[in-house]
């Protein structure tokens, strides 16, 4: 499975969080069978850590980020990617060419939210017809809120900024694994009756 890309400017403050908390919030739906997820930069600034910032907000929320390295977006990752997670519309609007698999993170997560409750299946079965069923809807014309589609970009902000976009960032990536592949599972106590 070629899996999740997800992509921001310089692959140092947004998209390495939502790669992280994506990835948390995958593998608590499907364990070892979440699809791979991985992030890069349209200007990615390539080798650089992520904004100490960025790590510090991440792990606040249960995400370690400290070993991420920033790259530049590449063709071949966007044509290999099943799903492109823009995090504001001019990194959409950047890969024309994969307009049917590409959405930023907020519309993706409306238009899944606009649609009956997916499937269980192989995972990558499931993510590969969630995905034409949101862009089938998208050319059917629903639009949600289209003024929002941006993720704030917090660079050179200080940490509260930062902490903000984690927040928003861990909050999306939970509704956006609800919409791909099911709400998550309930704890074992509380299914058992026991808490």
């Amino acid at each position: 499975m070629a899996g999740i890309l997800v992509v921001c400017t310089g692959n140092v403050c947004r998209s390495p969080v939502a790669q992280g908390l994506l990835r948390a919030a995958l593998a608590v739906r499907l364990g070892d069978g979440a699809p791979p997820v991985t992030s890069a930069g349209t200007m990615g600034w390539e080798g650089s850590n992520a904004d100490p910032h960025s790590v510090e907000a991440a792990a606040e929320r249960g995400v370690d980020i400290s070993d991420h390295r920033a790259r530049m977006l590449r063709p071949p990752d966007v044509l290999e990617a099943d799903l492109v997670l823009a995090m504001a519309r001019e990194h959409a609007e950047a890969l024309p060419r994969s307009r049917a698999k590409t959405f930023t993170l907020k519309e993706l997560v409306r238009l899944l939210e606009a649609l009956p409750a997916p499937d269980v299946g192989d995972p990558g079965t499931v993510l590969a017809d969630r995905v034409a069923r949101a862009d089938a809807l998208r050319r059917g014309g629903y639009e949600g809120n289209p003024r929002d589609e941006d993720v704030a970009d917090p660079l050179g902000m200080p940490l509260e900024s930062f902490r903000a976009v984690a927040w928003e960032l861990d909050e999306l990536c939970g509704r956006l694994a609800d919409g791909l592949f099911g709400r998550e599972p309930a704890r074992a106590g509380v299914e058992a009756g026991v808490e």
